[in-house]
């Protein structure tokens, strides 16, 4: 009865993998090696979602989301969290399938997860109506990665919409605003198929109070997802001119990730020794060291006062360079 209810989950709610290709999102098209290894995190993204439709047990969900490559398999679990969320909305009864995978076999990735939440937020109309309200539910700190999610959702499906005619949620208000910004970054990575000069022209094209945000998030998905070697890196690095600190606090929070998921990848060390100067280790480091003594939501929430800690640090490393 389980594997049947699953599979009608999955009929209902299911994505074709074909919305993950190049081709049918109208992606700017890169190095061929680069666009295969983006295609296939699509894949994997979907992977994942679809075993959350159709596993109810969190440790048979975990077990099939664990046989995915260890350099991929956050975005399993990212997917996973997307699923999870939209049972936990659609279901008759209101669920806590989310928290209960994080509170167990999900731990480790809580990061992704929570960027998964942020595509069931894009997906289901009453939560883009409460996006922000949405967020008290989750981590006080980690609950803002769900607006990066959403922000990375809105560009890798709409675009047109939100990177060429710049649009924003008008629901976002504030500092939501920022963070949607952080994972529209990450979505040039794919749209623009880890192409750096068109990543550079994209971002220059915002109004400059919003580049910040989109190079963090621009070097979050360089860090984490790859597609570019040394050479293509340092270059990433060269045009990210006076956002290099933003560019380096996204590195970190990838190797951070990796760090808590036990899921190192040659990339982002490659990644983070170029864009932070530093191993996926040191860098994870700073991360922490930023958390320590960190205040209560203010007039800034802490996850601002976090990533601007990190990217301090980072403008140091440039000033005493």
């Amino acid at each position: 009865m389980t594997r049947v209810l699953g599979l009608i989950r999955k009929v209902a709610f299911g994505i074709s993998l074909e919305e993950t290709t190049f081709a049918r999102r109208g992606f700017r098209a890169g190095e061929a090696e680069a666009q295969q290894r983006l295609e296939r995190i699509g894949g994997v993204f979907l992977q994942g979602y679809h075993a959350a439709l159709e596993e109810d047990a969190p440790e048979a969900l975990a077990l099939r989301l664990r046989a995915v490559d260890a350099q991929l398999r956050g975005f399993s679990f990212e997917g996973a969290a997307m699923g999870l969320t939209l049972l936990d909305h659609v279901s008759l009864w209101k669920g806590k399938r989310l928290q209960t995978f994080l509170n167990g076999p999900g731990a480790a990735h809580v990061y992704m997860a929570h960027v998964g939440v942020g595509w069931a937020i894009a997906r289901l109309p009453w939560l883009r109506r409460q996006a922000e309200q949405y967020l008290t539910r989750l981590d006080p700190l980690l609950g803002w990665l769900a607006m990066d999610g959403y922000g990375f959702h809105e560009g890798y499906f709409n675009w047109r919409r939100a990177i060429e005619r710049h649009a924003v949620p008008n629901q976002l208000k504030g500092y939501a605003r920022r963070v949607f910004d952080q994972g529209l970054g990450r979505s040039l990575w794919f749209v623009e198929g880890a192409d750096v000069l068109r990543i550079s022209a994209t971002v220059a094209s915002f109004a400059p109070e919003r580049r910040a945000d989109l190079w963090s998030g621009a070097g979050l998905a360089c860090a984490y997802a790859g597609g570019l070697d040394h050479a293509g890196i340092e270059a990433m690095r060269m045009a990210a001119q006076l956002y290099t600190p933003q560019l380096a606090q996204g590195a970190a929070f990838a190797a951070k990730v990796r760090q808590r998921a036990n899921n190192p990848a040659a990339h982002t060390e490659m990644a983070c020794n170029v864009l932070c100067g530093l191993s996926t280790e040191a860098a994870a480091l700073i991360t922490d060291v930023a958390l320590e003594r960190l205040p209560v939501d203010g007039e800034e929430p802490a996850y601002e006062v976090w990533r601007r800690r990190i990217q301090a640090q980072f403008a140091m490393e440039v000033v005493t360079a």
